[in-house]
Protein backbone atom coordinates (compact mmCIF):
# COMPACT_ATOMS: atom_id res chain seq x y z
CA UNK A 1 0.00 0.00 0.00
CA UNK A 2 1.41 3.34 -1.03
CA UNK A 3 1.10 6.66 0.72
CA UNK A 4 0.16 9.58 -1.52
CA UNK A 5 1.93 12.87 -0.73
CA UNK A 6 1.34 16.26 -2.28
CA UNK A 7 2.21 19.79 -1.33
CA UNK A 8 -0.73 22.02 -0.48
CA UNK A 9 -0.65 25.61 -1.71
CA UNK A 10 -0.80 28.29 0.95
CA UNK A 11 -2.47 31.52 -0.16
CA UNK A 12 -1.38 34.34 2.12
CA UNK A 13 -1.49 38.03 2.71
CA UNK A 14 -0.77 40.34 5.66
CA UNK A 15 -3.50 38.64 7.73
CA UNK A 16 -2.08 35.12 7.45
CA UNK A 17 -2.88 32.31 5.03
CA UNK A 18 -5.61 29.99 3.85
CA UNK A 19 -5.38 26.51 2.34
CA UNK A 20 -7.78 23.97 0.87
CA UNK A 21 -7.17 20.74 2.81
CA UNK A 22 -9.10 18.48 0.41
CA UNK A 23 -9.50 18.85 -3.33
CA UNK A 24 -12.72 18.61 -5.35
CA UNK A 25 -15.37 16.15 -4.22
CA UNK A 26 -13.36 14.52 -1.42
CA UNK A 27 -15.11 16.31 1.49
CA UNK A 28 -18.30 14.36 0.72
CA UNK A 29 -16.45 11.04 1.19
CA UNK A 30 -15.27 11.72 4.74
CA UNK A 31 -16.79 10.19 7.86
CA UNK A 32 -14.78 12.27 10.33
CA UNK A 33 -12.86 15.54 10.38
CA UNK A 34 -10.71 16.82 13.22
CA UNK A 35 -8.23 19.63 13.80
CA UNK A 36 -5.25 18.85 16.02
CA UNK A 37 -2.94 21.23 17.88
CA UNK A 38 0.31 19.54 18.94
CA UNK A 39 2.77 21.02 21.41
CA UNK A 40 6.46 21.32 20.40
CA UNK A 41 8.24 17.96 20.43
CA UNK A 42 5.03 15.96 20.92
CA UNK A 43 3.84 13.15 18.66
CA UNK A 44 0.42 12.34 17.18
CA UNK A 45 -0.59 9.12 15.51
CA UNK A 46 1.75 6.22 16.26
CA UNK A 47 -1.02 4.02 14.90
CA UNK A 48 -2.57 2.56 11.79
CA UNK A 49 -6.20 2.38 10.75
CA UNK A 50 -8.09 -0.89 10.50
CA UNK A 51 -10.65 0.11 7.83
CA UNK A 52 -10.43 3.81 7.08
CA UNK A 53 -8.18 5.86 4.87
CA UNK A 54 -6.85 8.87 6.74
CA UNK A 55 -5.90 12.05 4.91
CA UNK A 56 -3.76 14.41 6.97
CA UNK A 57 -2.70 17.95 6.12
CA UNK A 58 0.40 18.83 8.14
CA UNK A 59 1.62 22.40 8.58
CA UNK A 60 5.36 22.54 9.07
CA UNK A 61 7.71 22.32 10.71
CA UNK A 62 7.05 18.66 11.36
CA UNK A 63 8.42 15.17 10.93
CA UNK A 64 6.06 12.64 9.33
CA UNK A 65 7.11 8.99 9.64
CA UNK A 66 5.24 6.12 8.03
CA UNK A 67 5.74 2.51 7.08
CA UNK A 68 5.76 1.56 3.41
CA UNK A 69 6.81 -1.64 1.62
CA UNK A 70 8.49 -2.99 4.77
CA UNK A 71 10.59 0.12 5.42
CA UNK A 72 10.29 3.32 7.45
CA UNK A 73 9.97 6.58 5.49
CA UNK A 74 10.70 9.98 7.04
CA UNK A 75 9.37 13.16 5.46
CA UNK A 76 10.19 16.60 6.80
CA UNK A 77 7.61 19.34 6.30
CA UNK A 78 9.49 22.67 6.33
CA UNK A 79 8.31 25.69 8.26
CA UNK A 80 5.80 27.69 6.24
CA UNK A 81 4.80 24.73 4.06
CA UNK A 82 1.90 22.26 4.11
CA UNK A 83 1.80 18.64 2.98
CA UNK A 84 -1.25 16.42 2.36
CA UNK A 85 -0.72 12.69 3.00
CA UNK A 86 -3.19 9.85 2.42
CA UNK A 87 -2.62 6.79 4.59
CA UNK A 88 -4.47 3.66 3.42
CA UNK A 89 -5.73 1.15 6.02
CA UNK A 90 -2.89 -0.77 7.66
CA UNK A 91 -0.19 1.86 6.99
CA UNK A 92 1.40 2.99 10.27
CA UNK A 93 2.05 6.71 10.64
CA UNK A 94 3.16 9.31 13.19
CA UNK A 95 3.62 13.08 13.12
CA UNK A 96 5.96 15.04 15.41
CA UNK A 97 5.86 18.80 15.88
CA UNK A 98 9.49 19.87 15.36
CA UNK A 99 9.11 23.64 15.75
CA UNK A 100 9.21 25.88 18.78
CA UNK A 101 5.48 26.70 18.54
CA UNK A 102 2.45 24.38 18.59
CA UNK A 103 1.88 22.56 15.29
CA UNK A 104 -1.41 22.21 13.46
CA UNK A 105 -2.76 19.35 11.42
CA UNK A 106 -6.16 18.67 9.92
CA UNK A 107 -7.19 15.03 9.61
CA UNK A 108 -9.98 13.38 7.64
CA UNK A 109 -11.05 9.75 7.88
CA UNK A 110 -13.37 7.78 5.65
CA UNK A 111 -14.68 6.08 8.81
CA UNK A 112 -16.90 7.86 11.36
CA UNK A 113 -15.44 8.29 14.84
CA UNK A 114 -16.75 5.63 17.20
CA UNK A 115 -15.14 5.71 20.67
CA UNK A 116 -16.65 2.32 21.52
CA UNK A 117 -14.97 0.70 18.49
CA UNK A 118 -11.93 2.73 17.41
CA UNK A 119 -10.59 2.35 13.87
CA UNK A 120 -6.99 2.58 15.10
CA UNK A 121 -4.41 0.14 16.39
CA UNK A 122 -1.26 1.35 18.16
CA UNK A 123 1.95 1.14 16.11
CA UNK A 124 4.78 3.17 17.70
CA UNK A 125 7.05 4.81 15.11
CA UNK A 126 8.34 7.85 17.05
CA UNK A 127 9.20 7.72 20.78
Amino acid sequence: MRVCMEEVALHGDARGFVLEPLPGDEPRCQGNVHVVLTLPGEVRGNHHHLKGTETVVVLGPALVRHGEDGRIVDTRVPDGRALRLRFPPGVPHAIQCTGGEPGILVAFSTEPRDPSSPDTARFPLID
